[in-house]
């Protein structure tokens, strides 16, 4: 478990490259046989990634949390970005094709991941944020997830938006979850660029090339900042921070929310000319 702390804007204008990266980016999340995490003190957010092979890996409570185990008082959404996966909860198995998403709530007392064919491994990502009620475990299929179609080639930023667990879809006690994915030819996942101060993001950028990169957009409106990002690496994204990006090709990436308000369309717009 690695443990991120809040910084506060003022600080940050001061951060040079090494120290922006440090604090905000998530460099490896995936290696074979493990899980990894990320403890983020923005809204306790817990990032991680987990790619079983032979045997399946047990999440279980780090020290860190100082709970019994895991869920005791978190709920959590998975994706699955590789081969095949199964996710027992409590002895319930969920299978998961490639970014097909579960819900996994409160309570739990044992979630074991495994992949069906370990030469064909899963890729697990996850985010976990407290709970207060509980609530079933539940998947939902990409195709099954309520897409939004937005912007166009005209300005680099056509997407589909997946949205898994929202007020609309699984629900959670506080956590959303979803997938945007850019078609061919589209560069940027949000621009004008938005804030919610009530509550922070993470993003999981995936589906680039080896030589690609993303130049993630950050920091307050009126004096940004940007950190290079590639693929299968993620970005914690304060509650004061915009949070938008554009490609040296296009990509994917997941989405994960939580805070003060339990509303996908909570956001404030930064208008273009206030952004320095």
């Amino acid at each position: 478990m690695d443990i991120r702390h809040a910084s506060h804007p003022d600080d940050v204008k001061r951060y040079d490259t090494e120290a922006l990266r440090k604090h905000f980016l998530i460099e490896n999340l995936f290696e074979a046989g493990h899980i990894h995490m990320t403890y983020t003190h923005y809204d306790r957010l817990v990032i991680g990634g987990a790619v079983p092979t032979e045997q399946p890996l047990a999440l279980e409570a780090p020290q860190t949390l100082k709970t019994e185990y895991f869920f005791e008082r978190r709920e959590a959404g998975f994706v699955n970005l590789g081969g095949p996966a199964v996710i027992t909860v409590d002895g319930e198995k969920h299978s998961l094709a490639r970014l097909d998403a579960l819900y996994v709530g409160k309570g739990t007392k044992e979630v074991l991941l495994a992949s069906e064919n370990a030469a064909e491994p899963a890729k697990l990502y996850f985010c976990s944020a407290n709970a207060h009620h509980q609530l079933p475990a539940s998947k939902m299929a990409i195709d099954k997830a309520n897409p939004n179609h937005l912007g166009s080639l005209e300005t680099s930023n056509e997407r589909t938006i997946y949205q898994f667990i929202h007020e609309g879809g699984l629900q959670s006690c506080q956590l959303m979850l979803g997938i945007t994915i850019l078609k061919p030819g589209s560069i940027w996942n949000t621009m004008p660029a938005h804030l919610h101060d009530r509550r922070m993001e993470a993003y999981l950028y995936f589906d680039l090339n080896a030589d690609a990169r993303v130049f993630h957009m950050m920091g307050q409106a009126e004096e940004t900042r940007h950190i290079v990002v590639a693929n299968e690496q993620g970005v914690i994204s304060p509650p004061w921070s915009i949070h938008s990006g554009a490609g040296t090709s296009n990509y994917s990436f997941i989405w994960a929310m939580a805070g003060e308000n339990y509303t996908f369309k909570d956001m404030d717009i930064v208008q273009m000319n206030t952004l320095k």
